[in-house]
């Protein structure tokens, strides 16, 4: 008897990018009746019980699952990051005052230019080099104002494959994070940011939601994605099952060591652009000898259902996406797929 059930890509998109596949099924299986109610969620009021239930656990989560403190507001909105590059300056960035930003990245030039055409804003730090980014910068090389609004930095950069592995020390000055591709890979001090905001469609939901740790009303002040956010409380709930971000960092530590390790024991063949105190666990880019063997890379790899591999259109060569819901089966996969490919190139 053939089997009818669709084969799922091994997907390594980096944004919209893919969820657990318990979290998926659960929206299956209420997507016409959510807890016998007759209606889909996307059907509820959003002021009405069966979706205020929903709305209340998805925090109540994000708040257990991160420990956040109670002094902190957990918001979903609407929109991505790149509306909070306007947000922040706007609500955080008072007249005569200015702003310091740490540009490690795409993401953080475009943060940083919004931020000037509200207010005054300076590059505190930057590691661009001829355009590209191997590497964050080190708490010495920060030039920071002590009577800045706030410090701004990109805590992932999925272009360029960095991260930050410790968080600048600001001093009395509120840090401003964007975690947009690194959110809840593990568990993070939140009292140490002033203000945490990630686009979901990486690592905790659909794109259309953004999270925050602000105040405002608690996300209801006007129609909030009512859909996103319940398929974010599944991914949540999911998370919690599975051990909670202990479990996540360890399967993601354990998926980026499987990637590296592959990618050094080839030099001659995989080159790692970024330093590697600077390695990303989030976004692993690497490039191949010539681009003609990226792109039979990149066709073998999709002819095999493995998707999402190609670098930033502005920087090319392979970056893979290991963000939460990638399987330590599915590193496993490419990892072979790679070690093949080099063999036979």
């Amino acid at each position: 008897m053939s089997d009818d059930k669709p084969k799922r890509a091994w997907n390594f998109n980096a944004g919209p990018a893919g969820l657990p596949l318990p979290a998926l099924e659960r929206a299956q299986r209420e997507l016409l009746d959510f807890e016998g109610t007759g209606m889909s969620i996307m059907e509820h009021s959003h002021r009405g019980k069966a979706y205020e239930g929903v709305h209340r656990e998805a925090i109540a989560l994000l708040r257990e699952l991160l420990g956040v403190p109670d002094d902190y507001h957990v918001l979903f909105l609407q929109g991505g990051a790149s509306h909070q590059f306007a947000m922040v300056p706007l609500n955080l960035l008072p007249a005569g005052k200015s702003a310091d930003y740490i540009v490690t990245g795409g993401w953080s030039e475009k943060a940083v230019e919004e931020a000037k055409r509200i207010g005054t804003a300076r590059v505190a730090a930057t590691t661009v080099v001829d355009k590209k980014f191997a590497r964050v910068p080190k708490q010495s090389e920060l030039q920071l104002d002590g009577d800045a609004a706030y410090v701004h930095m990109t805590s992932n950069n999925t272009l360029f494959g960095t991260q930050f592995h410790e968080f600048p020390d600001t001093g009395k000055v509120p840090l401003v994070a964007d975690m947009s591709s690194d959110f809840l890979w593990r568990k993070v001090d939140v009292s140490k940011f002033g203000l945490i905001y990630a686009g979901a469609q990486k690592n905790i939901g659909p794109s259309g939601v953004t999270v925050a740790t602000h105040a405002a009303n608690d996300s209801l002040y006007n129609t909030p994605p009512t859909f996103g956010i319940y398929l974010v409380r599944n991914v949540l709930a999911y998370t919690k099952e599975i051990g909670g971000l202990a479990e996540i960092e360890r399967r993601n530590r354990a998926k980026a060591d499987k990637l590296y390790g592959a990618i050094d024991a080839k030099p001659d063949f995989f080159r790692a652009p970024v330093e590697k105190a600077s390695r990303s666990t989030m976004n692993i880019v690497f490039r191949l000898p010539s681009e003609e063997l990226e792109k039979r890379f990149l066709a073998e790899a999709t002819k095999k259902r493995m998707i999402g591999l190609a670098g930033h259109r502005s920087t090319g060569g392979i970056r893979v996406s290991a963000y939460n819901a990638v399987s330590i089966e599915a590193i496993d996969v490419l990892v072979s797929f790679m070690n093949d490919f080099a063999a036979q190139a």
